[in-house]
């Protein structure tokens, strides 16, 4: 299987269900959750379902099952012993069965989340217990997770799309997310992780997909991310037009926070960042996130928090739409996939061209109502995108070479397959700027080059987040010009106007 499928993109399953909440205006919230007991992964996959928000579920499996080490979890199991995670590849396929049935269904989709570099195991055991969503790719879950082979991974993973790709000759909706555009975390430039998220959707569509969402990950700057997010779209609009597509962001994955207050703020923050600049999907993280694995009622409370957040900011740009007032930078693409530009949606949530193009985003507001500033982010990833292309008509051997070749370089990444030649800097406002661009087929930066990082200035950078964010709960909260004096805004609920079940599979 070495080429793109045709024809229309089927509108169940994962996909279809993010594709119907963001035609119907709503951000879809999702935690990281995965707990080894059945009966008690079950009950945490209900609390989300049941959240005061529009949801999917999650699987996150344990470490043993990420490195393929089944003996291991079968005697942890055994044992009583503490696992990480879901073992979904040791439980038997009723037992998951048995967790899922009564709760996943077209309006709860459940995605597994796992972090393996050669997941044919998972997705093995994935699709027999009537799931068919899952994340990951062939670089994002090598480098930065695994001593692997970048080649074996690369292998591995084109074995598991296939797998993945091969259920919809069986009824199912397969979905696969990138990781790419969250490489490291933290201090990885936006150029790159734009680059290697439509990098990694490339792969997946060569390999069969057709139902792909692009991640990136929250930084330091939202400026910053807007633009980031902005190209993520313009690129996926143009590399990916035969594929039903979303953008998934995810909040910041560096050093969280240390106070409740910071942290709810940042989670917050990524809310907002999410409807003003197009994404879908948003995947939380907790007021525990510094300290410990969150309970189910604390990742229950983000959900909530984040849907909050976001459906202010809906209200507040909508607001500024009517009002003809322009509002800070946010998204200003064009294409058909993932609902950048074209035409607004047709009655019912269907998109005007069968895909999940020409929707109104997350924000609520057309393509084009906001400006976005651009200071080369598109232009750096589209550099790094020809130039792998450019490598192999196969992107994955494509990849291996430009990792080879330093065309592709993750800094302070120290898998052996990556250069390891870059090196970035941040601003004190925050914005992620190449120190060292090693052999990237990309322009030098303007300007004086930023210094190289020591020892005490990376760890400055990387708590950077932690620190701004830690400061401004305890100065408590600024002043905001309240949407409409006396208009609380309502927190997204069953009994809203985009109830789950609306969500659901328009065809049997």
């Amino acid at each position: 299987m070495t080429g793109p499928r045709t024809g229309a993109v089927a509108r169940g399953g994962f996909g279809g269900f993010v594709a119907r909440a963001r035609a119907a205006g709503t951000l879809v919230v999702q935690p990281r959750m995965g707990m080894a007991d059945p009966a008690r992964m079950r009950e945490g996959l209900r609390a989300v379902r049941d959240a005061r928000a529009v949801t999917v579920g999650t699987l996150t499996l344990d470490s043993y099952t990420r490195t393929g080490d089944l003996a291991a979890a079968r005697r942890a199991l055994a044992d009583g012993t503490g696992l990480n995670g879901y073992p979904i590849a040791t439980h038997s396929t009723a037992t998951t069965r048995a967790v899922l049935g009564g709760v996943a269904d077209g309006g709860f989709p459940v995605q597994v989340r796992h972090g393996s570099p050669a997941p044919e195991h998972i997705v093995r055991a994935l699709l027999a217990a009537g799931l068919d969503a899952t994340e990951g790719g062939p670089v994002s879950y090598c480098l930065p997770y695994s001593r692997t082979p970048l080649r074996e991974a690369v292998e591995a993973w084109r074995k598991s799309c296939e797998l993945l790709a091969s259920a919809e000759e069986f009824g199912a909706s397969p979905h696969l997310e990138t990781f790419g555009g969250c490489l490291m975390g933290q201090l990885c430039p936006p150029g790159l992780l734009v680059a290697m998220s439509v990098l990694e959707a490339l792969f997946f569509r060569q390999r069969g997909l057709r139902g792909i969402s692009l991640s990136y990950a929250q930084q330091a700057d939202p400026r910053q991310d807007e633009e980031a997010l902005t190209a993520l779209g313009r690129l996926a609009a143009e590399h990916l037009p035969d594929v039903d597509h979303h953008l998934v962001l995810y909040a910041y994955m560096g050093v969280f926070p240390a106070t409740p207050g910071g942290a709810r703020l940042l989670l917050e923050d990524a809310a907002r960042l999410a409807v003003r600049a197009g994404a879908a999907r948003l995947i939380v993280k907790t007021t525990a996130e510094a300290h410990r694995i969150p309970t189910v009622a604390e990742n229950v409370r983000a959900l909530e928090t984040a849907a909050a957040a976001a459906a202010g900011e809906h209200a507040r740009l909508a607001g500024s739409v009517r009002g003809g007032v322009r509002g800070e930078p946010v998204l200003a693409g064009s294409g058909r996939g993932g609902g950048y530009g074209g035409s607004l949606g047709t009655a019912g949530g269907a998109p005007a061209d069968g895909r999940s193009g020409g929707l109104v985003r997350a924000g609520g507001l057309p393509a084009g109502a906001l400006r976005v500033e651009d200071t080369g982010i598109e232009a750096e990833a589209r550099a790094l995108i020809g130039a792998v292309l450019d490598l192999d008509a196969d992107i994955g051997r494509a990849l291996v070479r430009a990792f080879a070749a330093g065309y592709l370089d993750v800094p302070y990444c120290l898998h052996p397959d990556n250069a390891g030649r870059t090196r970035t800097s941040l601003t004190p406002d925050g914005r992620l700027l190449w120190s060292d661009t090693g052999s990237l087929p990309i322009a030098a930066p303007r300007g004086p080059r930023p210094p190289i990082l020591g020892s005490a200035g990376l760890l400055a950078a990387l708590s950077h987040v932690r620190r701004s964010y830690d400061a401004r709960a305890a100065a408590g909260p600024p002043t905001r010009t309240p949407l409409a004096p006396g208009r609380p805004v309502p927190l997204p609920s069953r009994t809203t106007s985009t109830p789950r079940r609306e969500l659901g599979p328009t065809t049997p």
